[in-house]
């Protein structure tokens, strides 16, 4: 069984399939995961739910898949879009677009904390002549070891609140991921451990009394045995100040 895809919050999932039918590992808080990391290579395609297998050394996707990797960033140009701005703890902001029907759905799946619909427009070129106006400000991209730092911290709602009042947003947004953490998390690939919860695309696990996050992107391609890893992982060493 490989590790063919993955959904960010507010579902997230693993997607495994065995060159076949797609099926769904659910990443609910409490969820335990007992799985072990084998080879990795490109995880293939998914066409209609179903899997087709590729052994290429490249992961997670060879080049030939690539482009099909995460249909999540694919734009639709027709229909009203939002402008918005994400804040990331403690005090990373950026800039970006979406169809004004997933506005909240796609702040969730790139696990802000914080977000503003600024403005909408009528089409994908028109909000994208916005994003990049903005963008020579703000960044458009911000990186997931980013987001790992600010994982658990409070947003510096000083910095966050003088932003908001240069661009007076139409809506704001404050999210909860419903996880309380007390130590600060591991960056780690595994899939093993209890799922203390999900923020975008990182997945939070707590074995042995260390939590860990893990980039789902990184598990992506990875051949997965059942019955857990059993060999040690660095432990956290710091709490909150």
């Amino acid at each position: 069984m490989q590790v063919v895809g993955y959904r960010p919050t507010p579902d997230p999932v693993l997607l495994v399939a065995e060159s076949g039918p797609v099926e769904r590992v659910p990443l609910d808080a409490g969820t335990e995961l007992a799985y072990a990391l084998g080879e990795r290579h490109c995880a293939g395609v998914i066409r209609n739910g179903t899997h087709a297998a590729c052994d290429r050394a490249r992961a997670p996707k060879c080049r030939r898949h690539e482009r099909v990797f995460d249909e999540s960033t694919l734009r639709d140009r027709d229909g009203d879009h939002a402008v918005y701005l994400a804040a990331f703890a403690p005090a990373t902001f950026k800039v970006g677009i979406t169809r004004s029907d997933r506005l909240e759905t796609r702040l969730r799946e790139q696990g802000a904390d914080r977000g503003a619909h600024l403005l909408t427009v009528p089409n994908g070129d028109a909000a994208r002549d916005r994003e990049e106006e903005i963008g020579r400000e703000l960044t458009q991209r911000v990186r997931v070891a980013t987001k790992l730092d600010g994982i658990g911290r409070d947003v510096d709602e000083t910095a966050w609140g003088a932003l908001l009042d240069e661009y007076d947003p139409v809506e704001r947004f404050a999210f909860d991921y419903g996880f309380d953490l007390r130590t600060l998390p591991v960056p780690e690939t595994l899939a093993t451990g209890t799922v203390i919860g999900a923020q975008g695309r990182v997945l939070l696990l707590e074995r042995d009394g260390t939590p860990y996050a893990v980039d789902l992107r990184d598990l992506v391609g990875y051949e997965l045995h059942e019955g857990g890893e059993t060999r040690d992982r660095q432990s956290s060493l710091g709490s909150f100040g």
